[in-house]
């Protein structure tokens, strides 16, 4: 049967790490396991992304943002996350459908209803089985976001990180109350060493995929 699942949360809290470690582990378990992410995935989604988290888009205004980010999902969806579903590979995907409401939604104050509606234009009746919310404190995410955006030199696409730490917050409480709301969601410390959060990580899926095979 195949699986989706989706890594959310704010700047820095580790997700492309822990992602790559959660696909090392469910190869050695169930074969095959494709890894993407958002804004991006597929050709297309990638020169979306570039223009999304491109400094020099500072003056891109929140209903086109938004309306990239869906774009850039619909091609996504289609190309990449549906056709690999389709044909039961188990699916890891860095942010999806939940960032556009935890950053465009209680981030930029759009309507969330609206953003619920264009999510299910541009992904159709793909959803995560699960979702890996990492949580950390803004501050430290920030702090970790702009020493590996410098050490990795990733400065053309930190136009979030330069938001300020308020926007960062009402993005952190965002996640938490879509967390509160959505049983599919699993609020993983990140706080920690790379192997600490894995191990919570681990255990979290562990759980979900025995509760699965035992409906």
């Amino acid at each position: 049967m195949p699986l989706f699942i989706s890594f959310e949360g704010i700047e820095g809290t580790g997700k492309t790490t822990q992602i790559s470690l959660l696909a090392q582990r469910l190869r050695q378990r169930s074969g095959q396991v494709l890894v993407t992410r958002e804004p991006g995935g597929c050709p297309i989604a990638d020169t979306i992304r570039a223009i999304l988290l491109d400094p020099t888009s500072a003056g891109l205004v929140p209903r086109a943002e938004l309306l990239l980010y869906a774009a850039a999902r619909a091609q996504h969806v289609e190309e990449v996350i549906r056709p690999a579903l389709l044909t039961g590979r188990t699916v890891l995907c860095d942010r999806f459908i939940d960032a556009t409401l935890a950053y465009q939604g209680y981030g930029r104050g759009l309507d969330l209803r609206m953003i619920g509606d264009l999510n299910r234009l541009a992904a159709g009746p793909v959803t995560p089985d699960l979702t890996l919310l990492l949580d950390l404190p803004e501050a430290l995410g920030l702090q970790r976001a702009r020493r590996r955006n410098t050490q990795l030199a990733l400065e053309s696409e930190e136009r979030f990180e330069r938001e300020s730490l308020e926007f960062h917050q009402r993005v952190r409480l965002g996640y938490l109350e879509l967390a509160r709301q959505e049983s599919r969601f699993r609020v993983i410390d990140a706080v920690g060493s790379v192997a600490e959060v894995a191990a919570r990580i681990g255990a979290a899926v562990d759980d979900f995929l025995q509760s699965r095979e035992g409906r």
